[in-house]
């Protein structure tokens, strides 16, 4: 005589890790679930809320300096180290674990406007407007001292020049870095003399930046409004375009470099590629007074911006609008700001000496996430993707608190681009047909492209 017996496995009916939670099985065919996107639909709605409940991005501040912060810069070869420079001319080494100061690097008689770390972190260069290039060792992370009274650094070499420098910027995987002042220099850590330099008019250059693909490809912005591309294989520049207000920095797309943002003086920044320059792919509109620094997410998905009406913004590589808005009530004008090389932190140096610590992402759990936790994430975020287009949903997730000053500028603005648009419409109406050219604002702000 047989017998048969049933006989489970106890694996299959519970989950991974835990054995004390039952697995759930779920027949996915509609007919069964017929309140499926209304149940979803309220999900996505309380998601929304939490992240709003939740959303604390402000972790701490930086406090040592004692004058404006001018200049940061990331150290390539460690996550949580980061340099800053002063309008004092002090330079510090910032452990952002701690947000305690690691060492300083004194030696600079004005302000500090550039700082750069070589590509394995072991040498920064800074620049000001005491006419100096000075090179710096780093301190290796084991050889650090927690006393303060013998953590100064002396400089490796100093070198002296005819006009004030405004930045600077280093290879990628190289020796060489580039410096902006009355002319564009480039220099080589072992001579004492630019080794090339370019110039394509009279005026002051305010920003360099290396391509992070192209490490012989470098793009400047000048006091004269231009953008200029220079090629270190040629002679001479290789495209100059003038646009109608002044660029005060500029920050190329680590995942496209044939890419690169402008942080424009009239609100505004620019994404422009460099094989098509007569237009912009994309413009940036949110803030309220003049862009003074950009950086980009190491994934190359966004980017971040400080500006002189005192707020930081975080925008989408190919978005309109910014997706977030950081301020305080302490924090006065941002003149600098860079991404952590994890992309997971924004650093924010303004006018009120503080380096200030954020979120990227406001309402993101700090520390250690268990696997259901991660789950439960994804899933809310595929949800609120999902409906993120229906009003409610929409409505919630753009919502941000603005300070009263930033409101009404943004209210100002609002009433005078709709009055300009009516003109122009009413101008365009009464006139032959043909006869006035509407251009993009992506045309609009380009005066003309040189080659």
């Amino acid at each position: 005589m047989k017998v048969k017996v049933i006989s489970r496995s106890t694996d299959e009916f519970t989950r991974e890790r835990s054995q004390d939670l039952q697995r759930v099985f779920r027949n996915f065919d509609p007919t069964l679930r017929t309140q499926e996107k209304a149940v979803e639909y309220v999900r996505a709605l309380n998601a929304a809320k939490l992240d709003k409940i939740f959303a604390r991005p402000f972790i701490g501040a930086m406090d040592g300096h004692i004058d404006a912060v001018s200049a940061m810069a990331k150290n390539p070869a460690n996550l949580k180290w980061l340099f800053s420079g002063s309008m004092d001319g002090d330079i510090r080494l910032w452990d952002l674990a701690t947000r305690q100061t690691v060492c300083q690097f004194p030696g600079h008689q004005g302000a500090v406007r550039g700082l750069t770390a070589s590509t394995d972190g072991r040498v920064l260069v800074s620049c000001g407007t005491d006419s100096t290039v000075r090179l710096w060792n780093v301190p290796l992370p084991s050889h650090t001292q927690d006393d303060s009274s013998d953590n100064d650094t002396k400089p490796l070499a100093t070198y002296v020049w005819k006009s004030a420098f405004w930045g600077v910027d280093h290879q990628e995987n190289g020796e060489l870095f580039a410096t902006a002042g009355a002319q564009v220099d480039i220099w080589n850590h072992n001579r004492s003399q630019p080794i090339n330099s370019f110039e394509w008019g009279k005026d002051t250059v305010i920003s360099v930046r290396f391509n992070p693909g192209e490490p012989n490809v470098l793009a400047t912005s000048g006091s004269d409004r231009s953008i200029t591309i220079y090629d270190l294989r040629l002679s001479s520049p290789a495209r100059k375009m003038i646009m109608m207000t002044k660029t005060n920095s500029l920050a190329w797309n680590p995942m496209e470099p044939m890419n690169f943002t402008a942080a424009n003086e009239d609100c505004n920044c620019y994404s422009y590629d460099v094989r098509k320059m007569n237009e912009a792919r994309c413009v940036h509109r949110d803030h309220v007074s003049a862009v003074m620094d950009i950086d980009y997410s190491p994934t190359g998905r966004e980017f971040v911006t400080g500006s002189y009406d005192r707020t930081v913004r975080i925008f989408q590589y190919n978005g309109g609008h910014s997706r977030e808005i950081y301020h305080t009530k302490r924090m006065q004008r941002v003149f600098c700001v860079k991404f952590s090389n994890d992309g997971s932190y924004i650093i924010s140096g303004s006018d009120d000496t503080n380096l200030r610590l954020w979120k990227a992402k406001a309402s993101e759990q700090l520390g250690v996430l268990l696997p259901r936790e991660r789950k439960n994430h994804e899933y809310l975020e595929a949800v609120k993707n999902r409906y993120k287009h229906l009003p409610e949903v929409k409505r919630i997730v753009r919502h941000r608190h603005l300070p009263k000053p930033i409101y009404k500028a943004a209210s100002l603005r609002r009433i005078m681009t709709d009055a300009q648009r009516k003109k122009d419409e009413r101008r365009r109406a009464h006139s032959a047909p043909g006869s006035i050219v509407n251009k993009p604002l992506r045309k609009r702000r380009i005066i003309k492209e040189i080659e």
